[in-house]
């Protein structure tokens, strides 16, 4: 599938998902008198969080139970062999032996995105080039940052009373206050780094070719949930109040649908709850697959131990003095050699 067959998918596919809520919480009740904000405002959030949490374990279970009879860490450092061979710092988390160091490389992993740090983009012209990529590296990391922030911040919305830590993100992140309300950095930071990783999957005609819509789905969802985020927030103010009441009653299992909530928050709502389910489906499980990643969670100690495949059967051996016990008396009538003569007549009595 070429590229703009996979973007016109993945954007009507974005486009229906807004227009369902809109049309049954919008337009159904000035047509036929139907209200749905029941459906959208508990039902599939329900569903959604379900899905969610059973999808996830389901995959890590699955993942979990795949053998893993070698080890094959991915490695980019010098092993620790003879004493005198150099192993420092840098080759103890490269190449960890031991459990502090795959404790350490995957702290660096999950929290700094070491390996994508250091990776390095290829370009063909009359000779092969390897270049930095540390663009794409530091959108990354202003994704993932930026995302988490927003997820921290929406937590007023959820408990009562807020953590402590919550205002204190908030300050932070509302650092640079140019309007009121507060300007949040994390949403447009949010916006930048995934409007980057969409604009280096359309304009590198490589990423353009390998790419397939479910590259580009997620993309757009995230988008169009931080534009209508931004949207209540900063154009069409929503009522605050009504919607702490209703998530207030998602948390407690005491749902209820307040008054004067916009359709707006409705089409948040439905798209946040769709990025729940698709997510255990998606390639957005390297959340949780990084941690089951054998490249990334074993040591690199074959040259210390001995790895045994546990696949191998279990082989009745035939050894060479039993086979000769077993046919001495013909190897000796053949004229070929035997380690043990055969016992005489006198020696068996």
């Amino acid at each position: 599938m070429n590229a703009i067959a996979s973007l016109i998918l993945s954007g009507g596919a974005i486009s229906m998902l807004v227009a369902i809520p809109f049309l049954a919480v919008w337009a159904l009740p000035y047509v036929y008198g139907i209200h749905l904000e029941w459906l959208f405002g508990i039902v599939i959030p329900y569903v959604a969080v379900i899905i969610f949490f059973v999808g996830i374990v389901y995959r890590v279970v699955q993942w979990a139970k795949c053998p893993v009879p070698f080890r094959i860490p991915s490695t980019c450092a010098q092993q620790k062999s003879l004493p005198w061979i150099k192993y420092g710092y840098a080759e103890k988390l490269d190449n960890p032996i031991s459990t502090a160091g795959v404790v350490g490389r995957m702290i660096l992993e999950v929290l700094c995105f070491r390996s994508l740090f250091r990776n390095t983009r290829m370009e063909f012209g009359t000779d092969i080039k390897y270049k930095s990529a540390k663009w794409l590296w530091l959108a990354a990391i202003v994704f993932h940052y930026s995302f988490l922030i927003v997820l921290i911040r929406h937590l007023r919305f959820f408990t009562e009373p807020m953590p402590f830590f919550v205002p204190i993100i908030e300050k932070v992140d509302g650092f640079f206050q140019f309007f009121l309300p507060v300007v949040y950095q994390s949403g447009p930071l949010l916006g930048a780094a995934l409007t980057f990783l969409l604009l280096r999957r359309l304009l590198d005609p490589k990423m353009r070719y390998i790419s397939l819509p479910a590259d580009y789905f997620p993309l757009f969802l995230i988008l169009t949930i931080a534009g209508t985020g931004i949207l209540m927030r900063y154009v069409l103010k929503a009522d605050v109040v009504s919607i702490k009441e209703l998530t207030m009653g998602l948390v407690s299992f005491r749902p209820v649908i307040p008054e004067g909530i916009s359709v707006l928050f409705y089409i948040h709502l439905f798209l946040v709850s769709v990025l729940f389910a698709y997510f255990p489906f998606s390639k957005l499980m390297h959340m949780a697959g990084v941690f089951l990643s054998p490249t990334r969670n074993l040591s690199n100690n074959t040259r210390i131990v001995r790895h045994i495949n546990p696949w191998n059967p279990t082989v009745k051996l035939h050894t060479y003095e039993a086979y000769e016990d077993d046919f001495r008396e013909k190897m000796i009538g053949a004229g070929l050699p035997v380690e043990k003569q055969a016992a005489s007549p006198a020696d068996k009595e």
